[in-house]
């Protein structure tokens, strides 16, 4: 017998799940009206806007433990928890927060790798996923709080077209992980 599941990461709550989401695509960008939510005043004062974007997995598990398993991976933006302050965007910071939008299908895509490898079966998913979900979650965060801080939030033009070039080569490297 089949059971289906939908798990998700901490980042993506309950609530999260059934509002309106934007699913990372090649070449789509997000524009400053995906950004619905109201500022959120106990982050930085400095902070222009804010992009809240992870994953959310699903799939088709069995009792069996030697059933094959295929697991889908999605890369998703919530408008409704990502804001900006009106008065001071600006292009730069809209490519600053697509970015960090881009880092998270990035680390999707090394994810999707790792559990293409490693993860066939019922038994693969039980034994290995939260392993390889936390670590590659862990690297996610960590290299989002990187690029926060060594582009001062996009301030920082130098390291953010360092940034920049480096994500796009990045994507290019891990493109056939792409979520189809």
């Amino acid at each position: 017998m089949r059971i289906k599941f939908l798990i998700t990461t901490a980042l993506l709550l309950t609530n999260f799940l059934f509002a309106q989401k934007i699913f990372w695509k090649e070449g789509e960008q997000l524009i400053w009206e995906d950004f619905q939510g109201s500022k959120n005043e106990t982050k930085a004062d400095n902070v222009v806007a804010y992009t809240y974007c992870g994953w959310m997995y699903s799939g088709m598990k069995s009792t069996n433990p030697n059933a094959k398993i295929e697991i889908k991976l999605q890369t998703v933006f919530s408008p409704e928890k990502s804001w900006k302050d009106p008065l001071k965007i600006n292009d730069e910071v809209l490519n600053h927060e697509q970015k960090h939008f881009d880092i998270a299908e990035l680390f999707a895509r090394k994810l999707r790798k790792e559990i293409g490898e490693k993860i066939k079966t019922s038994r693969d998913f039980d034994r290995y996923f939260k392993s390889l979900y936390n670590r590659h979650f862990a690297d996610y965060q960590k290299f989002q709080d990187r690029y926060d801080g060594e582009t001062k939030h996009g301030t920082n033009k130098e390291k953010q077209l360092e940034f920049n070039t480096y994500i796009t080569t990045e994507l290019d490297k891990y493109n056939q992980y792409q979520e189809s």
